[in-house]
């Protein structure tokens, strides 16, 4: 596996199009699979038809024509025969216009102000209707009510209609009915515990990591097993994506990146088992063990800032 031939696969390569004119995803993960098998110079790439169906998921036909439309647009090419294998050449010069980028940036920026005109619009829509909209009726328009003369009308505050006691039932043994709607218990031991009064939190905004989708592929794990195995790489990755979540920076290749990280943790793996651990401050001071990761880390986004 070469990291020249895969990165280019991921990042440099020419995105094809479908005749709707959307991004080719099929035909791009299958570049990204025969990179895997390529050399450096993107030569010498014969993985069979059952291994790239077994690497993308998809079916022998679709890994087929994935294969001819990369050919037709001249990023691969047919270079003999390994066995019974069809041996591939990847147009590793072949690069992407710069526009690219431009260009989903100023679509991301469109989106943005779309949804903002939808949201301004919704709450135009909700405001109060205005006070001269509203119609006024005379006082003296108003139809005046019929009412009873006190004469007709009984002392209704002096009628009590009381109940024999004889006639009725022994009063704890009848049902009670109330206007309050009944109070039933938890159906649970547990029935309302860890309940909450307080409302949703606020959605944290993403990160210019979150926002460029980073992820580690398999390719990118198998060359840090091969070339760093002392390298916790879920560890380290973990690491690497909430340090650039809690900074806000943003990498022009999030994948190199990363393998700059996981270079110089490997680096500093070294140093704790050897005991040479050690950064020299401008100021003079030294820093050893942990004071000197931590100093290393902190110095990586500046040496990586786009």
């Amino acid at each position: 596996m070469s990291i020249e031939a895969v990165k280019w696969a991921m990042d440099d390569a020419p995105m094809l199009r479908t005749p709707a004119g959307k991004p080719d995803t099929t035909a791009r993960h299958v570049l990204q699979a025969l990179a895997e098998h390529a050399a450096s110079d993107g030569t010498n790439a014969h993985p069979s038809n059952t291994r790239l169906q077994y690497r993308t998921g998809y079916d022998r036909r679709t890994v087929q024509r994935a294969l001819r439309r990369l050919e037709l647009e001249k990023l691969i090419k047919k270079d003999g025969l390994v066995q019974d294998r069809t041996r591939w050449r990847l147009a590793l010069k072949t690069v992407r216009p710069k526009t690219d980028w431009d260009d989903l940036e100023r679509a991301e920026e469109e989106e943005r102000a779309a949804t903002a005109e939808r949201v301004r619009r919704h709450r135009k829509t909700k405001d109060v209707t205005h006070s001269k909209s509203v119609t006024e009726t005379d006082a003296k328009s108003v139809t005046k009510s019929p009412v009873t003369d006190s004469a007709s009308v009984s002392n209704a505050l002096e009628l009590r209609y009381v109940t024999d006691s004889a006639s009725v039932c022994n009063a704890p043994s009848a049902a009670l009915t109330t206007n309050e709607p009944p109070v039933e218990p938890p159906t649970t031991a547990m029935a309302g515990v860890g309940a909450s009064t307080y409302g949703p939190r606020e959605l944290v905004p993403n990160a210019p990591i979150d926002d460029d989708g980073f992820m580690v592929s398999d390719a990118m794990r198998r060359w840090a097993a091969a070339t760093y195995p002392a390298v916790d790489v879920e560890h380290e990755t973990a690491q690497f994506i909430r340090h650039f979540q809690a900074n806000g920076q943003r990498r022009s290749n999030w994948a190199a990146a990363w393998q700059k990280w996981i270079a110089q943790e490997n680096k500093w793996a070294s140093q704790r088992r050897t005991g040479n651990n050690v950064i020299h401050l401008p100021s003079g001071q030294t820093l050893t063990g942990t004071d000197a990761r931590v100093a290393g880390w902190l110095a990586l986004p500046s040496e990586e800032a786009p």
